[in-house]
């Protein structure tokens, strides 16, 4: 059952010449929108690196959104091709850092276009909200993202701290260390255990 109840955390790096423009329009004309999307303004969606989406939804992001001009209508002449490209490539290794690729989206929303950015943001929104908050990282993930380097302490963004998972306390008891992982994975699971 979804929750309305709460805002997620989707964040949304949108184009500035095209996908801003449109969602806009749809605040000057005064639409109803979700409250839910933090809008990053870039100046094309060919900026997007695809490790900022990976980066968003591994630190805690319920949905990511990237949005920039239709194909063939880029200002910078083909920034959109590449991210197209580059999107296509991250939206099939979602799963295999171990998130559900539902919850990253791009779309082609043009400055004039105000009510579709409306429906895009409310469908996008409620998809979030029906699959729910996002689940914690397996310690395999947090493992492979720190050595990687993908959840380093950035100092423009100081209250993303990474957290002290020596620490006991609620959240690290309801991840599986290594060892626990090992001893049920030979294990199967029966209904109700």
């Amino acid at each position: 059952m979804p929750d309305m109840g709460r805002d997620f955390r989707i964040i949304g790096f949108l184009c500035n010449w095209c996908s801003y423009g449109g969602a806009d329009a749809a605040g000057v004309a005064r639409f109803s929108q979700p409250t839910d999307l933090r809008i990053i303004r870039v100046p094309c969606s060919g900026r997007v690196d695809p490790m900022f989406v990976a980066k968003a939804l591994l630190s805690g992001a319920d949905g990511v959104l990237v949005s920039g001009c239709h194909p063939r209508d880029c200002h910078y002449t083909e920034g959109n091709l590449y991210a197209r490209r580059r999107l296509e490539m991250l939206r099939r290794f979602l799963p295999i850092i171990g998130v559900d690729e539902a919850r990253f989206e791009y779309v082609w929303v043009s400055a004039s276009e105000g009510s579709r950015w409306r429906d895009i943001i409310t469908g996008f929104t409620d998809k979030i909200h029906a699959l729910g908050p996002i689940p914690r990282m397996t310690e395999t993930a947090r493992t492979l993202c720190s050595l990687e380097g993908m959840l380093g302490v950035n100092s423009a963004q100081p209250d993303m701290q990474l957290p002290n998972w020596d620490e006991k306390g609620p959240a690290s008891e309801a991840l599986l260390g290594a060892a626990e992982m090992a001893q049920t994975s030979g294990k199967e699971v029966m209904d109700g255990e």
